[in-house]
């Protein structure tokens, strides 16, 4: 597997070593022991799925208290995934990276507790897989909204159909202290 580092501390970029031929493909999603050698060892405690449509823009999500880390995959489509630091101390606070994520290239994204995460949707339809640290807790979510001028995401979309709780979310700016890390 390749293991690309990013500007952001523990956000991972990661191939998957992929065996095809002309009958399809093989890859290994996550073996406990290849990816701890990589740093990514908090156990993954629930794996999610979803499906959204072009122009569906999930996020920017992260839960308080009871953080999560994501890893991150698209089994059919093609998504922007995006990673923004919300750890106040951090020297990268407020910044993000983001990604091509698809059902060719294989990438997998590791977001780890710390930063909000979401992703829009640039194919016809897209599954998304999702391994997270910590169990889904809707108390404790959180939203930044998705276009706040100062973090200012290069999403490849201008009007993204959102949820009506992310759509009202506030700026990273306006979120209390308690709600970083």
């Amino acid at each position: 597997m390749n293991v690309q580092v990013t500007p952001l501390t523990g956000v991972l970029l990661i191939t998957p070593k992929v065996f095809g031929d002309t009958r399809g493909f093989f890859l290994e999603t996550f073996q406990t022991e290849r990816y701890a050698e990589i740093g990514i060892s908090a156990p993954f405690v629930q794996d999610n799925h979803s499906r959204s449509a072009r122009g569906v823009l999930r996020g920017l999500h992260y839960q308080i208290e009871r953080p999560q880390g994501k890893l991150v995959m698209v089994t059919k489509g093609s998504v922007f995934d995006v990673a923004v630091d919300i750890r106040k101390n951090s020297p990268t606070f407020g910044q993000w990276f983001g990604a091509e994520l698809n059902d060719e290239n294989h990438h997998q994204l590791y977001v780890p507790p710390g930063f909000a995460h979401g992703f829009c949707v640039l194919s016809d339809q897209a599954d998304f897989l999702y391994k997270c640290t910590e169990f889904y807790a809707p108390d404790l979510e959180r939203s930044i909204i998705w276009n706040d001028p100062d973090i200012a995401i290069n999403w490849p979309l201008e009007s993204p159909s959102l949820s009506a709780r992310d759509a009202q979310a506030p700026c990273l700016k306006d979120l209390p202290p308690a709600e970083l890390f």
